[in-house]
């Protein structure tokens, strides 16, 4: 996923696309520590989404915070 479709998403949908991917690692640590994973590389790409949502929230923390300091 994209950083642009990031900032394209409401609130609720980051809160929601936050909580999957943190689901779909759960399940990828555990397929891989039974041996069932193939696709190793889809763990390092479900953290990097997991990071770029957080990232997204925090930004959108900070601007709500300038702004309402500046009110």
């Amino acid at each position: 996923m994209k950083y642009k479709d990031i900032q394209a998403m409401s609130d609720d949908e980051l809160a929601k696309k936050l909580e999957e991917g943190r689901s779909e690692l759960f399940n990828l640590r555990f397929q891989m520590a039974t041996s069932q994973l193939d696709n190793t590389a889809r763990v390092k790409t479900v953290k990097k989404d997991i990071a770029r949502v957080l990232t997204e929230q925090r930004a959108r923390q900070i601007a709500a915070e300038k702004s309402a300091a500046q009110n």
